[in-house]
């Protein structure tokens, strides 16, 4: 046996009980139902105390989501810290309405296979039983529920295949499942199309099975949506509850005519039930629905007294403000100073003949306070005048810059210095020469080459005389 065999061991064991008890399938699945329901009720009623509080908790929750709109991980983690203070699972509600699916699921495998679960047939017993069943059987049937019409047919023809000798090894492990129920057999599929084989009460109840479940299933959401209506339900939530108004009974319809009608059985079974746990849940819980309602007119209440502050708010300060205005009104205005606009340099921050050619980022005082330099036309005469004062300007500007350098006025001032120097050397030496030669004057050329505008040009040519060395002067004239 496989680990599902093991799984499924407590339902099977249930079902089998209410069976051996009732000796009906239907009524053991109906039974079935019951039990779930009642083992499942303190726990459906906790969700449904913790629906109510989670609808208690939307204001708090909406003041939250208004106070960080714009952290989303801020405030899923104030909105969790109310979860844990206020001991609420935002889960309770939907899991155990989930429940009935899950029950549903192993009981169809139980239902599909008799043979396996409830007989405990292996394989190979399973192949043999279904040997010696294929000459008692008319059709081959759906090849889905194969072990549950041929549980059928043992049932029919239980004491002739119990005697065969092939199954004698098993024998005592076979049961004779009674399948019908109100004139049904349950181990049949429904199907639309029920006067096909003639029009009898076994096929008009099948296909009115699909049909009562899903009227069943529709009512059973009115009656939820009504109850879930009396909190202070989101729009999301009301938008699920629509949806499930409509998705429930088409699943049921599907179920209905789609699998055996064991299932469809237990399936309206099941949400007579529900109906029935709507109405004992709302008598036990109108407290806290009271509680629920009185919370939301509460909320309602302080959503108007809001309102109702912010408009009063509004109107006192248009109020404010017309009466300032009042006040104001003939009053001198002082005069703005008004920040200087791109459109005062428009003629002259063109580049080349694209006068609007500039980015978004352009600032025309940036590097100029004045603006920046206008543009010229090279075809346009030179002026002279403008050419003069800019240089004036430029030699003005770098004669600052040298005074306020330090490093350059040290330099000057070295110079100057060397300056002295040199005319100490050379007053020494004319005083030197003339001491030596008191009564020559030194002959003067008669196309003279000194400057006499240029004194330092003079003095270095004299130098330049005096340092010349005689003889060298004579063999150059010879």
């Amino acid at each position: 046996m496989d680990i599902w065999y093991y799984v499924l061991t407590p339902f099977t064991w249930l079902l089998t009980l209410f069976y051996n008890v009732f000796g009906n399938y239907g009524a053991a699945l109906i039974v079935f139902a019951l039990i779930v329901k009642l083992i499942l009720f303190p726990f459906s009623l906790k969700g449904k105390r913790g629906m109510i509080q989670m609808n208690m908790l939307n204001g708090k929750i909406q003041a939250i989501q208004k106070k960080y709109a714009n952290d989303r991980e801020r405030q899923n983690l104030e909105v969790q810290k109310l979860y844990e203070r206020e001991n609420v699972n935002p889960m309770s509600g939907c899991l155990w309405t989930m429940v009935p699916l899950f029950i549903l699921f192993p009981l169809y495998a139980i239902i599909r296979q008799p043979m396996k679960y409830a007989m405990g047939l292996n394989p190979t017993q399973i192949g043999t039983l279904m040997e010696v069943l294929g000459s008692y059987m008319t059709s081959a049937g759906n090849a889905a529920y194969q072990q549950l019409q041929g549980a059928d047919v043992l049932a029919k023809n239980f004491h002739e295949i119990v005697s065969n000798p092939a199954v004698a090894e098993f024998a005592d492990q076979l049961q004779a499942l009674n399948f019908q129920f109100l004139g049904l057999n349950l181990a049949d599929i429904p199907t639309l199309k029920f006067w096909a084989n003639g029009i009898n009460w076994n096929s008009i109840g099948l296909f009115l099975i699909p049909i009562i479940s899903a009227v069943t299933g529709f009512v059973f959401s009115l009656i939820s949506m009504k109850t879930n209506s009396v909190n202070n339900q989101s729009a999301q939530q009301n938008s699920t509850s629509k949806s499930m108004l409509i998705m429930s009974p088409l699943m049921s319809l599907w179920i209905g005519f789609m699998m055996p009608g064991c299932l469809g059985v237990y399936w309206v079974a099941n949400n007579l039930l529900s109906m029935l746990q709507e109405f004992v849940a709302g008598k036990m819980l109108k407290k806290d629905y009271e509680a629920a309602a009185a919370a939301r007119e509460e909320q309602e209440r302080l959503e108007k007294e809001e309102e109702k502050r912010r408009r009063r708010e509004a109107a006192e300060r248009k109020a404010q403000a017309l009466a300032d205005a009042k006040a104001n009104k003939g009053k001198k205005k002082l005069p703005v100073e008004k920040k200087k606009s791109d459109a005062s340099v428009i003629s002259v921050s063109g580049v080349g003949v694209r006068a609007y050619a500039r980015g978004r980022a352009y600032d025309p005082y940036r590097y100029r306070p004045e603006g920046p330099t206008a543009y010229r036309d090279p075809g346009e005469p030179v002026d002279e005048a403008a050419v003069e004062e800019a240089l004036e300007k430029k030699r003005r500007f770098f004669g600052k810059k040298k005074q306020e350098e330090p490093e350059a006025s040290q330099k000057l001032a070295e110079e100057a210095l060397e300056c002295q120097a040199d005319e100490a050397v050379v007053e020494e030496l004319l005083e030197e020469r003339a001491a030596e030669q008191p009564e020559q004057t030194p002959a003067v050329p008669e196309e003279s080459t000194l400057d006499v505008d240029d004194p330092w040009k003079a003095l270095d040519q004299e130098v330049k005389d005096i340092t010349a060395d005689p003889e060298q002067d004579g063999e150059t004239k010879q």
